[in-house]
């Protein structure tokens, strides 16, 4: 028997004589075929098999980056998995360290799977530097193909067929992403018989993580703040509740009012994102439409509340000099801290190279504060910023660990603070309380 790869399908040009579940019949071709990731069921249940799926590939790499004990015994205990499973450590726990051990082991071609261009970048210089060989990039208008390649999910996605027997390992960073409909399809459609996810938040509230079980081996580790307190810098957590103007207090009760009513008239309880979903499919008429809009416009003042913007100011004075990161929930608010403070601002809209431009003068210390929206929720590595300020965020606690994870990188006599600015008497606080949860610190509250 022989297996062969075809745009993200295994192809046996035989019959089995024993038929794994796994192998369906193709009429169009008129042969077994299975899905790209079962290779390595394959070549475990037919072992006598001629396999034309990977190009014999031998690499020698190495690197002299010393393990932490934790680092080391993730990689034992992926390896004695079959080389398969998921990490999960917090922001700043050294996940890179972990991946590059692996790419060592193994020194075969490897595929690193990445979310956004910054982290894409930050894993090929690292890479570069540590293994000291060129290493290929997919994303960001580039499209090098070597023996080790970062990739963007959209790239990786997009190039499914023709890249899907090109790696014999596929490392995903942030890999609860790939657990989204589209992003399984890399799962799917490539034959990589080892695989390695790296994640600081593995759970995804609408439980479509317990799909990586198949594709990725599973969480085969995994360690909380608690348990490496030691290798983080010392952090708390400052919550200021900040009073909204008297007009802003009458708009924002009474389109709270608007949406309240409605919840209760339709009798919607809301405990999680899948109610607000729920709560959206019902708004398709202009009652719920007039909530849908009262919900926003309520929203919108507690997030942009005037006195907020005094309290940044506040902030950044007892900080001044400090590596500072200023987190907001939406674009506007981005760019509206970055024209009072005259600071650098980076939104979705932000192109590639002025991103690029803004960390570099960030980490350079040419200048010192940098205001975001969620778009580097994910993808920023500064080991020396100390302060983040969230002026507005969601109750995801997946969101707020890797904010925080931003300022727990260590360097030496750091100590790390996060404040929250939390517009009293609104649903801000709720929001507060949720994506706390899990994250453990001494939290003082603190009137400004």
């Amino acid at each position: 028997m022989k297996l062969s790869y075809d745009r993200g399908r295994i192809v046996l040009d035989e019959t089995p004589a024993v038929l794994p579940g796994y192998v369906v019949f193709d009429d169009r071709i008129g042969k077994y075929v299975s899905e790209g990731f079962h290779y390595a069921s394959l070549r475990k249940n037919f072992p006598d098999a001629i396999d034309e799926v990977f190009e014999d590939s031998v690499m020698t790499l190495s690197h002299t980056e010393k393990l932490r004990a934790y680092q080391k015994q993730a990689v034992d205990i992926w390896s004695s998995n079959n080389y398969s499973g998921i990490v999960v450590l917090p922001t700043a726990a050294g996940k890179t360290h972990i991946g590059i051990e692996a790419i060592t082991r193994l020194s075969t071609d490897t595929l690193i799977i990445a979310p956004t261009i910054e982290l894409v970048q930050q894993w090929r210089d690292r890479l570069s530097k540590v293994l000291g060989i060129e290493i290929g990039q997919i994303g960001g208008g580039e499209k090098d193909i070597r023996k080790i390649t970062v990739s963007t999910y959209d790239s990786a996605y997009l190039m499914a067929e023709t890249l899907g027997n090109r790696f014999r390992f596929m490392l995903v960073d942030e890999v609860h992403h790939l657990a989204s409909e589209k992003y399984m399809e890399i799962a799917r459609m490539y034959a990589s018989p080892y695989r390695m996810g790296l994640t600081a938040t593995f759970e995804r509230i609408d439980m479509l993580h317990t799909k990586l079980e198949e594709f990725m081996g599973g969480k085969i580790f995994e360690l909380g703040y608690e348990e490496l307190s030691e290798f983080l810098s010392n952090y708390e957590i400052i919550r200021i509740p900040v009073e909204l103007e008297p007009e802003e207090e009458v708009e924002y009760d009474r389109n709270r009012e608007i949406f309240t009513s409605y919840l209760r008239r339709h009798r919607i309880t809301m405990r999680g994102p899948w109610d607000f979903e729920k709560f959206i499919l019902s708004s398709w008429n202009p009652e719920g439409r007039e909530a849908l809009i009262a919900w926003r416009t309520a929203r919108e003042i507690a997030f942009n509340a005037r006195v907020k913007i005094d309290t940044v100011r506040y902030v950044l004075s007892r900080h001044r000099g400090e590596k500072t990161i200023i987190f907001s929930d939406d674009t506007a608010s981005a760019y509206l801290i970055s024209r009072e403070f005259l600071i650098p601002c980076i939104t979705y809209l932000t192109p590639g190279k002025e991103r690029k431009k803004y960390l570099d003068m960030f980490r350079s210390g040419e200048v010192t504060a940098m205001a975001t929206s969620r778009v580097l929720d994910e993808g920023i590595d500064v080991p020396d910023a100390s302060v983040g300020i969230v002026l507005s965020g969601s109750g995801s606690t997946r969101q707020f660990r890797q904010r925080l994870g931003r300022l727990l990188r260590p360097s030496a006599n750091k100590h790390a603070i996060m404040y929250e600015i939390i517009a009293s008497g609104t649903s801000e606080y709720g929001t507060s309380r949720r994506r706390r949860k899990g994250v453990p610190s001494s939290v003082n509250d603190s009137e400004a």
